[in-house]
């Protein structure tokens, strides 16, 4: 039999006799061809389709490695009090929070412990607070968890600290690896970023 060029699908000839023959070789090809050859000549559409058996059998874990190294979510990310390391370009290694905003110090603070930015200055330079119910910081990948610590504020919220700074972001800085508050003389002081022992980093980005 001759079939359209590798096609599956013969063309539908236009007299009784060719409709006779076409059904004959059919019938024979039922019978010869083994079902596995002719289950290949199935729209492309129907070969291409995963059955849900080979979806789960190919679908790829998920693993501890692919998660945060500290999490404190119920979805498996840090929690955005969390304070941990990130990198800015100008800067290298910083403090940021969970979400990866860098995080900063206020030099009036003097590394006393205590916050001495309320009203415009903390709507400026929002304290990295801890939520209702939670008492401990928490220390994430690159932190000295030693120097963590924690403030009561005026308002009665709860301030996380590192090395007895308060820590506070600033509001100009939108995503990780952003450091525009660096080196500011805002609101009654200058404004610097941390690096991971603790001292504060001057160097302008």
């Amino acid at each position: 039999m001759k079939t359209h060029r590798g096609s599956c699908t013969a063309h539908h000839p236009s007299t009784p006799f060719r409709v006779r023959r076409w059904r004959r070789v059919a019938l024979l090809l039922a019978v010869t061809v083994p079902p596995a050859l002719l289950a290949g000549c199935g729209s492309s559409s129907a070969s291409n389709t995963p059955s849900s058996s080979t979806t789960e059998t190919t679908a790829a874990p998920t693993t501890p490695s692919t998660l945060a190294t500290t999490t404190t979510t119920s979805g498996g990310a840090p929690a955005f009090y969390e304070v941990r390391t990130g990198t800015v370009h100008g800067l290298g290694t910083v403090l940021v929070d969970g979400q990866g905003l860098t995080l900063y110090l206020f030099v009036p603070d003097k590394q006393s412990g205590t916050s001495s930015c309320y009203g415009a200055c903390a709507q400026a330079w929002p304290p990295l607070d801890l939520p209702t119910g939670v008492t401990v910081p928490v220390a994430g990948p690159g932190v000295q968890s030693s120097l963590l610590g924690t403030t009561h504020r005026t308002d009665g919220t709860t301030q996380v600290t590192y090395d007895k700074w308060p820590l506070y972001l600033w509001v100009s800085d939108s995503e990780p690896g952003q450091a525009t508050g660096q080196g500011l003389n805002n609101l009654g002081g200058l404004w610097y970023v941390l690096a991971p022992d603790g001292r504060a980093i001057t160097t302008r980005p």
